[in-house]
């Protein structure tokens, strides 16, 4: 374990998990995750272990029978397991917001029903705000939930549920017009529905159709799916929290410690890319002696280490204003876009160093090179968040008079 990426002032505990974690992603993930990236094959022995080591319950209070860890420790696991393989860190970070929305905002009878099975890993979770016209304008959505009685109808298509196959439980945005006047503004009329359903693809409860896996250019072996609602009734005590109209903020509530987990991923990936790329440049001779000691390659090292260290910084920073209680967006914004950015950046530059054999199969940095580019459109794209950041800082520096 190197320098870079080390974290001052955690606790005995922190740096327990991380080191298992740490241990886990060295042992199990990082030997077979090339393998399995090729065959599109989602990693169930790689889960299960996860779920042994208590990582689904990460930041599910202990009352629930979670861990209670804070948002910062769950950050530097996900950074450590996207170091092994990121496909990874997305099958548990959807189901790391559902459960953080739950917490925030269910009921106290959801909570008692979903987090101490959430996190045991039996019921695991999947969200859904996009849809097939629409990514980052959420508020233009068009699935709808109408009252009937005691049930809520369903109708409408979403897209890009990562985990939509394998999940159980599914929090899903939908329209909601009732008791909603004409007029009302588009984010103040959307509801949470909890959506219990089987795994797999198909019908896979009456009204609700999983289609199939999406065949993607990387972030593979996690199944990211379509979902179809067509008559779809769940129950009204399914509504999260138990009212309609606070679907929006519910959802960007998790969006937020979402970004601070693409942030965390984001620095993961860089950092196996930087590892792969000083080790290579010690071992590949040109010209009688290591490409480490050509200054061209010595200035790319020095560029990429310096992306990680500050990649790092700055999701650790979102990550602690986070769990002291005050608002992160600009925080969770500014660490998430610089963290993909630089992602994309140290991947590639490692992956020049690694000349023709960086475009081989047998080499884990071309699946890196296929991984990075969904950082900087996962959680909003790069371009969303710096339209939030630079309304946060027109906020935050307003004249005054």
């Amino acid at each position: 374990m190197g320098r870079l990426a080390q974290t001052d002032g955690l606790t005995d505990v922190q740096q327990e998990i991380l080191s298992t974690v740490r241990d886990f992603v060295d042992k199990e993930i990082i030997p077979v995750a090339t393998d399995l990236e090729h065959r599109d094959e989602y990693p169930t022995q790689i889960v299960e272990g996860l779920k042994d080591l208590g990582v689904f319950g990460l930041m599910i209070p202990e009352e629930y029978g979670g861990l209670g860890e804070s948002l910062l420790t769950y950050a530097l696991c996900v950074e450590e397991i996207a170091r092994g393989w990121m496909s990874v860190s997305g099958i548990i970070n959807t189901h790391f917001i559902v459960a953080y929305m739950l917490k925030q905002h269910g009921t106290q009878e959801q909570k008692d029903y979903f987090l101490p099975r959430m996190a045991a890993g039996e019921i695991r979770g999947a969200f859904s705000m996009s849809e097939p016209g629409l990514g980052s304008d959420v508020s233009a959505i068009t699935s709808k939930g109408v009252r009937d009685g005691d049930a809520y109808v369903l109708n409408g298509q979403k897209m890009w549920l990562t985990n939509g196959g394998t999940s159980t439980l599914v929090a899903v945005l939908c329209r909601t017009d009732e008791g909603h006047p004409e007029g009302t503004a588009p984010h103040k009329s959307m509801t949470t529905f909890l959506i219990e359903k089987e795994p797999g693809f198909g019908e896979v409860k009456p009204g609700l159709t999983i289609p199939g896996k999406i065949d993607k250019m990387g972030y593979k072996g996690v199944d990211t799916t379509e979902l179809i609602m067509d008559g779809l009734r769940v129950p009204a005590d399914r509504v999260l929290g138990g009212v309609t109209g606070r679907g929006f903020y519910q959802m960007m509530d998790g969006v937020e410690v979402g970004r601070v987990n693409v942030a965390a991923r984001g620095c993961g990936v860089a950092q196996r890319a930087f590892e792969l790329g000083v080790a290579y440049a010690q071992q590949r001779q040109t010209f009688g002696k290591p490409i480490a000691q050509h200054q061209a390659i010595q200035f790319k090292l020095a560029e990429m280490g310096t992306k990680v260290e500050a990649a790092h910084a700055m999701m650790v920073n979102a990550a602690r204003k986070k769990d002291s209680g005050r608002r992160n967006d600009l925080e969770a914004g500014m660490a998430k876009y610089l963290a993909s950015e630089y992602c994309k950046e140290v991947v590639e530059d490692a992956f020049r160093i690694h000349g023709g054999y960086g475009f081989s199969k047998e080499y884990e940095i071309e699946r890196l090179y296929r991984e990075a580019p969904m950082l900087l459109i996962g959680e909003g794209t790069a371009e969303i968040q710096k339209m939030i950041i630079g309304r946060r800082l027109l906020e935050e520096y307003r004249i005054q008079g």
